[in-house]
């Protein structure tokens, strides 16, 4: 989600410097890129270790969560041709599921801005046991949609996603965003998704 469909990664970005401030830490820009994609409560290990501050992970969490969502609330953030795609997605009839490291409170403003039907299964970080890169999101969201891994196709920004993504099995379109993605097997890249639409996909 957070970097295919919603470039919201200036909003995390924003809300870790607030809390840096807040806590009297420190932070830089390569830090918080180095986060991109990432399980949030292992983004929130990371942040307490890196920033400097005495913050349980959990606690960090919930205070970017609230940070992002007042922020999302505001306005949602759409990538180019991500909303345009879902539709000629729902419009074809295949099957779509969301897999995310996002916790389900920050998903729901974002689905509540989309047609109900979009997403046939959401899948956040907070309903897996082993976050990105570990492939569980990935067959987890294939499972319940019904459909081998291998059949699938995902879209990924970033290396920690598309690692979980080729794990499982999926063939996965990269379209970097905030980070350079490596280049390796069943990797097809694009620059963005303006232009595509279902028809487009398969040729893929």
């Amino acid at each position: 989600m957070d970097g295919t469909l919603v470039d919201t990664e200036p909003y995390w970005i924003s809300t870790e410097y607030a809390l840096a401030e807040k806590y009297g830490g420190t932070w830089s820009d390569e830090h918080a890129l180095s986060l991109v994609g990432n399980d949030l409560i292992e983004s929130g290990r990371y942040i307490r270790e890196h920033m400097g501050i005495d913050v349980e992970p959990a606690r960090i969490v919930e205070e970017l969560l609230d940070g992002v969502v007042a922020q999302v609330e505001q306005q949602v953030p759409w990538c180019p041709g991500a909303v345009e795609l879902l539709a000629s997605l729902r419009e074809a009839g295949v099957p779509c599921g969301l897999v995310t490291m996002s916790y389900r409170r920050f998903v729901a403003p974002i689905l509540a801005a989309l047609p109900e039907d979009t997403f046939r299964v959401v899948v956040t970080g907070d309903t897996v046991n082993q976050g990105k890169p570990h492939p569980e999101p990935y067959l987890k969201g294939a499972a319940l949609i019904g459909v081998p891994p291998e059949e699938c196709l995902a879209i990924e920004d970033s290396n920690t996603g598309v690692r979980s993504a080729v794990a499982a099995g999926c063939t996965v379109l990269v379209v970097p965003n905030h980070v350079p993605v490596l280049e390796g097997e069943r990797r097809i890249f694009r620059d963005s998704l303006a232009g595509l639409d279902a028809r487009a996909l398969a040729t893929l």
